[in-house]
């Protein structure tokens, strides 16, 4: 057991960020990183048949949204620490993060010594948090808006919402009334807290719900 090195994966759409970190973490005392992905599905993939002490994920990936991905992953390997390590520092995208089963929220300018006392932590069952994380929590934002939980149809009507199609067309193209697309148009301004069309946009792209 004292032997025993903990297996790290990195999720991060940038090689070069896979790579700085992998050099750093190997170069730890009972660290070893198993093996990195790009994308969510590469990561499900693995740990469905891979033991995995720690994920470090980011929150823009090419084919997922990390806060999201978190959830997923906790249901099918319920004894993994996942620490989210990105660049996006809204408060609402931490406190997302940590109700969805994260352990730990970094920002990428952490230093070494940082990582290791914070991985070291979450292995401990502590949710980890490096100081300007910390400091971010510690003063809530009026401005930021949760991300909201949207249904399978609200995601396809937001979808269709950002190409500009009008209520009409995406009733014709899903099957529904044009009042049953109003209404999910209505609860989906309600969700993020948005006043018109745009300003829905404008917030389902800075949450990653939507490519601009």
């Amino acid at each position: 057991m004292e032997n025993e090195k903990i297996n790290i994966v990195i999720v991060d759409d940038h090689p070069i960020v896979i790579e700085g970190l992998r050099m750093m973490l190997n170069s730890q005392p009972f660290f070893n990183v198993a093996e990195s992905f790009v994308s969510g599905s590469e990561t499900m993939s693995y740990i469905r048949s891979h033991k995995v002490d720690i994920i470090l994920l980011d929150i823009a990936l090419p084919d997922a949204n990390g806060t999201e991905l978190c959830r997923e992953i906790k249901k099918i390997s319920p004894e993994t620490s996942v620490i989210m390590f990105s660049n996006r520092s809204e408060r609402s995208i931490i406190m997302q993060s940590i109700q969805n089963g994260a352990s730990g929220y970094l920002l990428k300018n952490t230093s070494i010594n940082e990582l290791v006392i914070c991985i070291k932590g979450a292995l401990s069952g502590d949710i980890v948090f490096c100081n300007e994380t910390k400091q971010i929590i510690s003063r809530p934002s009026q401005n930021d808006v949760p991300i909201p939980r949207l249904t399978k149809r609200e995601k396809q009507i937001l979808q269709l919402v950002a190409q500009g199609k009008t209520s009409n067309i995406i009733a014709e193209e899903l099957f529904l009334s044009p009042l049953t697309v109003d209404t999910h148009r209505k609860n989906l301004l309600q969700k993020f807290h948005a006043k018109n069309s745009t300003e829905l946009i404008n917030r389902a792209v800075q949450q990653r719900l939507i490519e601009e």
